[in-house]
């Protein structure tokens, strides 16, 4: 089975607490360390790629990221999803070459720019066209930022994921979606549907975010974040 053949099935049949967990690696050593976890994929943050590299969240430049990323997806033999945020400006074609070149097996695609939604029938259209570019080589995670940019209604987060999943989108993300509002959005949603889980205590486990009807769930950067903390623990006791 080829590695997005495999991803896809990663996300079938999934039973209701048992969500695909998948860690957010920022680096080849934090891509390693997931895998001998037994993790059995990846799926790349942006906003930890680029604080692994030195930039502000949205700032890094593509060719940055796709180089990051195809590190990432070179250090393991599990499939890797990339969060390649808007595209990059590039042409569908363009942008699934790129990925494609980088190693991964899907992408993360998000719709809105500079904190403001996109028009939701261009953008099915946009991932239409990525969707026919791809032929089937990537699982498309389309990203709904209602609960982000826009004001919050779970009716216009279907809305604008049924018109994704239509397009040909593989998984629909309304990121920032309260948890309480997960059973309504798989009730609404065709297809899978991706969950953010926090890593303060603040919100429910990858399980209970399962059980409320998450396909999946992903961490954005937090990971990375909970890294870099730990690490400012250590480095403290290293002046002591």
């Amino acid at each position: 089975m080829g590695g997005v053949e495999l991803f896809r099935s990663l996300h079938r049949r999934r039973l209701p607490g048992d969500p695909l967990v998948l860690p957010g690696p920022w680096d080849a050593a934090s891509a390693r360390v997931f895998v001998d976890a037994g993790f059995p994929a990846l799926a790349t943050p942006s906003a930890g790629v680029a604080a692994a590299l030195g930039y502000a969240d949205g700032a890094t430049p593509a060719d940055e990221m796709f180089a990051a990323v195809a590190r990432i997806a070179a250090a393991v033999d599990v499939p890797v999803s990339a969060d390649v945020e808007g595209g990059y400006g590039l042409a569908p074609k363009e942008l699934v070459e790129r990925l494609l070149e980088a190693g991964v097996v899907g992408c993360n695609l998000e719709d809105s720019e500079g904190g403001v939604l996109k028009d939701p029938r261009r953008h099915a259209d946009w991932l239409a066209e990525v969707r026919s570019a791809a032929a089937g080589r990537l699982f498309v995670n389309a990203r709904v930022d209602t609960f982000e940019y826009g004001d919050g209604d779970p009716g216009q987060a279907i809305e604008r994921a049924a018109l994704y999943v239509a397009a040909g989108a593989d998984c629909v993300y309304p990121i920032g979606a309260p948890a309480d509002v997960l059973p309504l959005l798989r009730a609404g949603i065709q297809g899978p549907v991706n969950a953010f889980a926090r890593l303060d205590g603040k919100g429910p486990p990858p399980t209970a975010l399962g059980e409320l009807g998450a396909t999946r769930v992903t961490f954005g950067a937090g990971l990375q974040r909970w890294a870099a903390l730990a690490l400012s623990g250590m480095a403290g006791e290293l002046r002591r």
